[in-house]
């Protein structure tokens, strides 16, 4: 059970992952944090050394809070086919995100590039060890016969990744989910055929 300094503390970061991810850690500033969650500066100060602080402990919480929810979906398909399947139906509409604003690890990996190092090598991880996983995955796929042994199971499940994160920006950029659809049964379509 969370004490009340340990919820209060929860409540900011869960009000504040949105605004990060839309706006970028250079684009929120504490004001922004203060109206979300209506509380004084004092108490906000009482849970996070600055701004810095602050930003770190979202983006942690933030990436926590999506890898788990990706994990969660595809932890839900039986096979292998429906566990890939299930990870590229996660970003089927990607207006409407899980935390909007788009993909975290997306938005968050593009800020951090060249501004934020210490940030940048946690993306990374999180990156590579997804990308472990769901070559995991399509391993355990081809060796099950579900899928080709012709498919390169980190060859794809880098190509996937990257189709889908570029997918979710341009969609967002022109407004429509449509795209994504198509690109999602595009790369199932592949899967099948090889």
């Amino acid at each position: 059970m969370l004490t009340k300094a340990e919820k209060t503390k929860q409540f900011i970061l869960e009000m504040a992952v949105p605004l990060y991810n839309e706006k970028g850690i250079s684009g929120v500033n504490i004001d922004d944090v203060l109206a979300a969650t209506k509380l004084t500066k004092g108490c906000l100060y009482g849970h996070f050394e600055n701004k810095d602080d602050l930003s770190e402990q979202v983006i942690d919480f933030m990436l926590k809070k999506i890898s788990s929810r990706i994990y969660l979906a595809v932890s839900v398909g039986k096979t292998a086919k429906a566990k890939i399947y299930a990870f590229m139906d996660f970003y089927k509409d990607p207006i409407d995100t899980y935390i909007s604003g788009g993909c975290p690890i997306f938005n968050t990996a593009i800020e951090a590039d060249n501004s934020y190092p210490l940030i940048k090598k946690k993306v990374a991880v999180l990156i590579k060890e997804g990308q472990e996983a769901l070559t995991g995955i399509l391993k355990e796929g081809i060796a099950n016969g579900e899928f080709s042994s012709k498919i390169d199971p980190a060859g794809f499940a880098f190509k996937m990744v990257a189709a889908i994160e570029g997918g979710i920006v341009m969609c967002r950029t022109l407004e429509s989910t449509k795209p994504m659809q198509g690109l999602i049964k595009s790369l199932k379509k592949e899967l099948e055929q090889q």
